[in-house]
Parts: C-alpha cells; structure tokens; sequence
C-alpha cells in the first residue's frame, strides 16, 4: 500500500479569553494576548502521525502568520512532524477566507508532492470553518469535512466516518483529498522536547517566494468587509422580591409580566 505524504495546515491562534479587536483596522490585536496553537489542528497533527506510522510516508506542516508564529509550529514538530513551513508576509495580514485558502494552497503546491492535507475543522479565532473547503477548490481535489477517523483502503480511496445527527456518516473518496478533523478526536501525543530545540526547522516563505500576484492576498484579495466591530456587555440584572401569598404573588408576577410585553 502506497505511503503518505501528508501536509498539516496548522493556524496560531490567540487565546479566546484574551482576545481584543483593534479598533481602526477591526481585525483582532495579536499584541493584547498570549497565542497558542489552534486545538483542532493539534487533533490533526495527531491523527497525520497515527497515518503516518500506518502507511509510512512523511508529515509536514503549514501555517500562516506573523514571525512570532514560528516557535509554536515546532509544537508540531516536537510530536514527531518531520518539517514545518510558515507563510510570514505584511502582504498576507488582514486575510479573510478566500486568501488566506489561496495562500496555503499555493504554499501546498509549493512543497511538493502530496497525498493528504489535514486542517483541524475551524479556528477558535474566525469560527467559520470555510479554509479546508477553499483549499480543496483551489486545488481543484476533494474533501471531507469534521472527520473523527481515517484510513486507507486497498484500492487507494480514503475513509472518513464523522458524526451525523443520529449515526455516523462513512465516506470514501480518491486522493489527493482535504479533510477538516473534528475537534478532540484523538488524544494528541507527548513532545520530544529536543526536538523542538531546532532554530533552523521552520522554513520562512514570503509571498515573493510563492510567486503570486498580491491583488489576491491580505486586505485587497479580502471580499469580505467588515462594517463595525464592539465588544459585548452583559445587561445589568435587577431583583426584586414578591410579598404576600402565593396568589398575590402570582398575580403580582402576571402583572410585571404584562407590562413588559
């Protein structure tokens, strides 16, 4: 059975608790908050390393994001990913969707030869969980979404089952394929911390390097604009206590009722 080449695309996140949006260019203020690696994609990592082991073949992974981005890709590593690359470029900042699925699946082609590309099934950041299916179109391949498990089947096809209202749902398709993984999946593996030692295992690629036009990145490539951004409050909550029996209150309670209505 043939190996796997596998590409993880892999997403620095900010912690939601501390997350704020700048107020001018309404995207969200990577400086207000400490970051962390996307939990779906780590259940990705996982579930490649599990493939991997089964099939042979290599895993790598793929992100895009600021330099600072770098060391949190060589959590990948430190599982047992065998290399790491990170799209860093002001050009890519500010990315809805679209370009941000264009970029990695330029980067993808840029690697080289693959197999599989996994993505955890949405960011804790943006939530919309549309970036594996763009990459599958612009790759022009197929796709499985919110995958709990894969495997490879004699004639070369790959297996998904994910979780349907009421069962489970299996499907089979041919590769080169995307598959979005489900969040916790799987119970992702101890690190080799001597392995994410390594300054030089993050390769660096601008948009230069990926030779595309830049009217399709950041802001510029981004359709989507967004109109206002503010933070949610809770509305104050008032008490009041009933006197009397419980018919008065009731009707007491009616009454307040009635009036809010």
């Amino acid at each position: 059975m043939k190996a796997l080449d596998i590409i993880v695309c892999v997403k620095v996140v900010p912690k939601p608790e501390e997350v704020t949006v700048h107020a001018e260019t309404r995207t969200l203020d990577w400086a207000q908050a400490r970051s962390e690696l996307n939990l779906p994609d780590i259940n990705a990592i996982e579930l490649a390393l599990a493939l991997r082991e089964r099939h042979g073949g290599t895993v790598s992974l793929l992100s895009m994001g600021p330099p600072f981005a770098a060391p949190y890709l060589e959590v990948g590593l430190a599982m047992g990913a065998d290399r790491a690359y990170l799209l860093s470029d002001r050009l890519f900042g500010g990315a809805d969707t679209l370009p941000t699925s264009f970029a990695l699946a330029k980067g993808i082609e840029k690697i080289g030869e693959w197999d599989l590309v996994l993505c955890g099934e949405e960011s804790s950041d943006g939530a919309t969980g549309q970036v594996p299916a763009g990459i599958a179109e612009w790759l022009g391949c197929s796709q499985i979404t919110y995958a709990m498990d894969l495997a490879l089947l004699p004639d070369g096809r790959l297996r998904g089952e994910r979780e349907i209202r009421g069962g489970h749902e299996v499907i089979a398709v041919p590769l080169p394929a995307v598959v979005s993984v489900k969040l916790g999946v799987n119970e992702p593996r101890f690190m080799d911390m001597e392995r994410r030692r390594n300054p030089e295992a993050v390769t660096i690629w601008s948009a230069a390097d990926l030779g595309v036009d830049p009217k399709w990145l950041g802001f510029e490539g981004s359709p989507t604009v967004v109109g206002a951004v503010w933070q949610a409050k809770s509305p104050e909550r008032q008490r009041q206590f009933l006197d009397g029996t419980p018919q008065e209150k009731a009707r007491l309670l009616a009454e307040q009722i009635r009036r809010m209505l």
